[in-house]
């Protein structure tokens, strides 16, 4: 009853589409970076200056400005139904990117320059295959964290954004790949820096996706009904264990709802990610938050 995840035909895309994608995405780029990340223009140390009076901790801190973004990024989420008939499906997109986004760069720009603060709980890397074990969970913590790569368009507004009601693919495996991801990541981090600023964020970026299950499922539920049921039925939240009840029938082409574009885009995000960690640091030094 679902949708085919990640399909992607060459020749139903439009060349204006991807270029109005790139527009849109540049403006916003810029945008974001005089209102929010410029230190000389943007608002983005304000406030995280305000936010780091409320406490010398930087455990604390980091908290509390993933409870902001989670209280935003879900709230915005619950009403989106109500959002989407007032003003429209496009401009609420564009206002639930234009809230979240910034609030997302400031907490991942603080959790990089402040990562290495707290206390040093256990320090695992100097252990052999350690980083190549870290390495390897990263890598595929991405294939589960960004299904939002099946509708580029969607989440820029140049297509009508929609709620999806995805079954192949990922979400065989589970239907809430973002947060199998986010646990994978999280878990990752947290062994590999091993302090108390880690564990924090670690916590609470878990928190809120294991609470974005239950809010997802409930949305799900409301916007398709029986649908959703049956969906529901033959999936599992816990990886693999829909697939293990027999609840889940792989087809015998399964292999082939992973080779297509969406996911080598992953794969190629991962690896410049990963490149570009040098690069991620020195930008959120230069910010001081």
């Amino acid at each position: 009853v679902g949708e085919d995840s990640a399909a992607f035909e060459l020749g139903k895309q439009k060349i204006t589409s991807w270029v109005y994608f790139s527009i849109v995405l540049g403006v916003v780029l810029y945008i974001l970076d005089v209102v929010w990340i410029d230190n000389s223009t943007g608002f983005g140390k304000a406030y995280i200056d305000a936010v780091s009076t409320l406490s010398q901790s930087s455990e604390v801190v980091m908290l509390i400005l993933i409870l902001i973004f989670a209280t935003v990024h879900s709230g915005l989420a619950s009403v989106r139904d109500i959002g989407e008939k007032l003003i429209g499906e496009r401009a609420f997109r564009v206002l639930f990117a234009g809230i979240s986004f910034p609030l997302a760069v400031s907490t991942v720009v603080y959790f990089i320059n402040h990562r290495y603060d707290g206390v040093q709980l256990w320090q695992l890397q100097s252990v052999p295959g350690m980083h190549e074990i870290v390495w390897i969970s990263n890598f595929i913590s991405f294939f589960f964290l960004y299904p939002s790569t099946f509708n580029l368009l969607e989440v820029a507004a140049v297509d009508k954004p929609k709620m999806h009601l995805w079954e192949t693919g990922i979400m065989r495996i589970t239907r809430h790949p973002q947060m199998v991801g986010q646990v994978i990541w999280c878990l990752a981090h947290m062994a590999w820096i091993g302090n108390s600023v880690a564990v924090a964020a670690s916590l609470g970026l878990i928190g809120h996706h294991l609470y974005g299950v239950w809010n997802g499922d409930r949305r799900l539920a409301i916007r398709y009904g029986e649908n959703f049921e049956v969906l529901k039925s033959r999936t599992s939240i816990i990886p693999f264990a829909a697939i293990l009840e027999s609840r889940q029938k792989l087809p015998k082409n399964y292999y082939k709802e992973f080779i297509r574009l969406p996911y080598l885009v992953v794969t190629a995000m991962t690896l410049g990610a990963y490149f570009a960690h040098p690069l991620m640091q020195a930008a959120s030094y230069r910010l001081h938050w």
